[in-house]
Parts: structure tokens; C-alpha cells; sequence
């Protein structure tokens, strides 16, 4: 390791976080533009940066869903900084201060196996899905957008599709400026929802959660209209056969892929309505 002898770590604070943000745009991660407000809603204490000279030089995040789960991602050092084992050490101080009996991350697949070191067990891979969707089907029955009143029912929602509650995150992430969200209901029950969100280049769909691959579609093509001109992103789990077919027969091709892995017990996630995870970096 060749450390710098002014080496620091610490929490980042909000303005870095605006910074890891630009980092993973130019590593091509294509972050929503209202990100970062986003992510820090989600656990103000879960950015973490090292500093050299008075400035980031690495950073990392490990956002806390209320103690038993925890997420990883933004793992980045500034490129002229790279080689020196700094990201390592930032990764060894953010892991020991996480109190989460289980971390996931999604992790580019070339880092699999330096993950599985650090004790990461593949569960299965994620892949983005890109274009200008086509095929697009006209029925909006049932569709509604997500208004206050539907908060308490989606939360509870979500929890049957995400590892852990996360309240103060989806109450951001659903209404921050340049978001759509839609839920499908049916008979006052809540079967499915998605949101859509502005990016670097066009739009990501995260999440799309649906009971079925018929309402799954009626969301998708939905939330499309939001991004006439433009291309569309979707991130499905590869098991689910009937979500990777979704985002094929809407004429989105495979861009990229991560690897789901978790350090201690996976989650028992219903993937089978897991048609588009919320985002890399927090799960």
C-alpha cells in the first residue's frame, strides 16, 4: 500500500455525496439527476469518503435499513488515486462501523471474485436493459398515480418485495421533482408499483414491482410515456424469466450486468415480482 500521510476517513458529507454521484456518472453508472437528495434520505450516516489534501480521493456506501440489513455501493476511487490501497482501507472502515447482520451489493461482475474474499456470496446476477421501448400495449386499467393517501398501503407494499422497511426513502424517492410513480390497484389493494426517474441519459425505471407480468406491463408502458424521446432503463433480476421477457419484448437490449451478493443470509426476496430493481447503489 502506498497510503498518503495525510490520509483521512470519515462520513461524507452532503455536498460529497453530490460528488460520488459525479464519480459514478463518469464511470458511465448513469445516475438519476435527483440521486443523490435521494440516497442521502435514505441514511444521512451511510456515505463515507477518504480524503487527501483536503479532498475526497475515494468514497463508498453502506446505507443502514434500520439495523439488520444494509446496502453497498459507490465503491470508487478518483482514478489518479487508484493503486494505492485506499479504496481498501475506506471499504475496512465503512464494513466495521456497519452494524447490519447482512450487506448486499451489486458489484461489477469482473469484482466478483475480490468480493467473495471479503466473505460476498453470489445469489444471482441483475442486468440493465436499454433503448427506446416500442410494442408498447394500451391498457392503463387500474393504473393510479401515487398520491399521500396510498403512502401507508405501498409501504407495506414494498416491504413484501424489499429486505427491509425503508419509510423515509420511498417518501423521497416517490415525490422528488422529475419522478412518476404509478400504482396498480385493484379492489382498494395495491398489486404492483414503479417509478421513473430523469438520468444522465434518458430515464431509469426503478422499482417495478408487480403480483404478475400482466401488471407489470401495464406499469411499464405507463411510466414510459414520461420519456417520449428518449432512451429507457430497467434493471431486472436474471432469474425472473417473465421480467427480462418484458423488457425484450419492449425492444430493450442487455447493457450491463452486476452481480447480486450478500455477506451473511441472503434475504428471501419474491423475485418472481421483482421486474425492476430500485437502483445499484442501495438495492
Amino acid at each position: 500500500m502506498n497510503l498518503p500521510d495525510d490520509l483521512s476517513i470519515g462520513r461524507a458529507s452532503r455536498s460529497e455525496i453530490d460528488t460520488m454521484a459525479e464519480w459514478a456518472a463518469a464511470e458511465g453508472w448513469n445516475p438519476g439527476l435527483r440521486d443523490a437528495e435521494c440516497f442521502y434520505a435514505a441514511d444521512p450516516e451511510g456515505f463515507w469518503v477518504a480524503r487527501a489534501d483536503g479532498a475526497p480521493v475515494a468514497c463508498i456506501s453502506l446505507v443502514n435499513y434500520g439495523g439488520a440489513f444494509a446496502f453497498l455501493g459507490f465503491y470508487i476511487a478518483r482514478p489518479d488515486m487508484r493503486g494505492r490501497g485506499i479504496g481498501y482501507a475506506l471499504w475496512n472502515e465503512a464494513m466495521a462501523a456497519c452494524p447490519a447482520a447482512t450487506i448486499g451489493l451489486d458489484g461489477v461482475v469482473d469484482q466478483q471474485d475480490n468480493y467473495r474474499k471479503s466473505g460476498f456470496v453470489l445469489a444471482h446476477r441483475n442486468r440493465r436493459y436499454g433503448g427506446t421501448p416500442k410494442n408498447l400495449g394500451s391498457d392503463r386499467q387500474g393504473l393510479i398515480p401515487l398520491t399521500p393517501d396510498l403512502m401507508d398501503n405501498l409501504r407495506i407494499y414494498d416491504r413484501h418485495c424489499f429486505p427491509a422497511p425503508r419509510d423515509a426513502f420511498l417518501e423521497k424517492w416517490l415525490t422528488c421533482e422529475g419522478q412518476m410513480a404509478l400504482a396498480a390497484q385493484e379492489n382498494g389493494t395495491i398489486t404492483g408499483y414503479g417509478a421513473i426517474r430523469p438520468c444522465r441519459s434518458g430515464h431509469k425505471i426503478g422499482p417495478l414491482f408487480a403480483d404478475s407480468p400482466e401488471i407489470a406491463a401495464r406499469i411499464f408502458d405507463s411510466l414510459v410515456t414520461q420519456a417520449p424521446n428518449g432512451p429507457v432503463f430497467v434493471d431486472p433480476p436474471e432469474p425472473n424469466e417473465a421480467a427480462v421477457s418484458l423488457a425484450r419484448a419492449r425492444g430493450l437490449e442487455p447493457v450491463f450486468e452486476t452481480a447480486r451478493m450478500y455477506q451473511g443470509p441472503a434475504p428471501a426476496q419474491p423475485l418472481d415480482r421483482i421486474f425492476g430493481i430500485t437502483a445499484f447503489e442501495i438495492g
